[in-house]
């Protein structure tokens, strides 16, 4: 079930809010809590009600050893269930994720020809696994509070984050899921709807609405199709901006799903376009996962007195990590290593003298635009790999935006004005515009503080709501052109 589709929009979420609103309503914490179990697993079970045993069993396994952990003294054994338990996850996740990629490089290594599973990939299990992982982390170091069995279960389960994020910390939610009180208010509907809306405008009328100039660019670049240049620069930006908006669209419903059953989710998407290096792109894209990545890895690997090349070891090695998380492909673990490799030079330009010397020739407004747009050209060709069906896909595409030509196919029929007007307007508003939470900053969006917030904030108006309900009439009206399509962190 998508965020985006006629089930959830027309049934689902009304009869959720309306039975968490009639259990709830007395102030009554655990049938409340129960309920949104209950609906998240409906919700989950809805694409396969075979997975659903299988998230039960891991939130019940990964309960109980959190609670061993918690009450065992440090040392061996403590370490000993922490290796057993991270395992497990790992293996879980690897059986089902990268079993067919491992036996497919085998073959091409071996010159085997092992026949691979078919398994289908359970929805979200990179996320409640890395969520859980660092839920038995936390418990081995006696950082976590019990909340008891039905708490934890909706911290994992809870639907607006369960298939695609954020990755939630139990500090952050428990206490959330915990309180006395879990009812239906009027503010946190009306603000969580609002957000959800903008989300739903994102993805809708924006992110799929480009998608219609990625998918030939990258087709021809697979099958060898010829292109102009111009039209390998209109994929590759369409696709940047597709997954852009299609990812901040999603992160926006996720926020404003929870919100309107009193929850705030941490800030997962903070116009990541705007970096104007590196690193803040991943201070910026996917909050999340950088933070889990730096906390849980790259900080394990680097100790507390780490030498220069100990850093950057630990750089490419947790980027690798985390392209390889994102998909079992060589295109994933290039690009992850390809980011790493970007950290490793930024960080080495910062330590010279030079870099230090001419930072002030930059001191005016074209310094950040010059960083920005360099910034933003690196992003561009990483998503060339993340998007491209294989290795060759990615140089052939790459090679025609460098204007060395793509192919001797067929010529490709894309109109590259038409995608040049789509890609100027959402580069503007990716560039310029303030993101949703921004604009809702006055009240409280998501857990974290809002970085700059907009020069003209959201709140309760007339106006405001006219404008909700002109974007609401635009989103349903795109219903009627555009069929529902799946989030493309789905698929990760």
């Amino acid at each position: 079930m998508l965020f985006n589709d006629y089930v959830f929009i027309g049934a689902f979420l009304p009869i959720t809010l309306l039975g968490f609103h009639l259990v709830g309503g007395r102030g009554r914490q655990r049938p409340a809590a129960f309920w949104l179990v209950l609906a998240s697993l409906v919700f989950y079970g809805w694409w396969n009600p075979l997975y659903v045993p299988l998230l039960l069993g891991s939130i019940l396994f990964n309960y109980l050893l959190g609670q061993r952990l918690a009450t065992t003294e440090p040392g061996s054994s403590a370490k000993a269930l922490l290796v057993t338990g991270i395992s497990a996850n790992l293996l879980l996740l690897g059986y089902f994720k990268y079993t067919g990629f491992l036996v497919e490089t085998w073959n091409g290594v071996a010159g085997t020809a092992w026949a691979a599973p078919k398994l289908i990939l359970p929805l979200g299990i990179s996320f409640f696994t890395f969520i859980q992982i660092g839920y038995l982390m936390d418990a081995a170091r006696r950082e976590t509070e019990d909340g008891g069995f039905l708490d934890y279960c909706l911290f994992i389960t809870f639907f607006p984050h369960l298939i695609a994020g954020p990755l939630l910390s139990h500090r952050e939610m428990l206490p959330q899921f915990s309180k006395s009180r879990l009812q239906l208010e009027p503010d946190n509907l009306m603000i969580g709807l609002t957000i959800f809306l903008a989300g739903l405008f994102q993805k809708v009328l924006l992110a799929d609405s480009i998608s219609v100039f990625v998918e030939p660019v990258f087709h021809a670049a697979a099958t060898g199709g010829s292109m102009s240049t111009a039209q390998a620069w209109a994929g590759a930006l369409a696709y940047t901006l597709q997954l852009y908006f299609d990812f901040a669209g999603y992160s926006d419903m996720a926020i404003g799903l929870a919100r309107m059953f009193g929850i705030l989710f941490p800030a997962n998407f903070n116009s990541p376009y705007r970096a104007v290096n590196i690193s803040d792109f991943w201070r910026r894209w996917h909050i999340t996962l950088s933070e889990w990545i730096r906390t849980r890895v790259f900080m394990k690997m680097t100790g507390r007195r780490a030498t220069r090349a100990r850093l950057y070891g630990a750089t490419l090695v947790s980027m690798t990590l985390c392209g390889l998380w994102h998909g079992a492909s060589w295109n994933f673990i290039f690009w992850g290593a390809l980011h790493g490799l970007y950290l490793v030079i930024y960080y080495n330009w910062r330590a010279l003298p030079l870099a230090r010397r001419v930072a002030p020739l930059f001191d005016g407004w074209w310094g950040p635009l010059l960083a920005r747009g360099l910034t933003f050209l690196c992003v561009v060709v990483g998503w060339v790999f993340f998007r491209a069906r294989d290795w060759n896909a990615a140089l052939a595409l790459l090679g025609a935006m460098a204007g060395r030509g793509a192919g001797t196919g067929a010529a490709l029929n894309l109109d590259s004005k038409a995608a040049f007007l789509w890609i100027a307007a959402l580069l503007s508003l990716a560039w310029f515009a303030p993101n949703v939470q921004q604009w809702m900053a006055p009240v409280r969006p998501t857990l974290d503080p809002v970085d700059e917030p907009a020069r003209r904030p959201w709140k309760p108006a007339v106006l405001t709501g006219l404008a909700l309900g002109a974007l609401l009439f635009l989103v349903v009206k795109g219903y009627f052109t555009l069929a529902p399509t799946q989030f493309l962190y789905f698929n990760f």
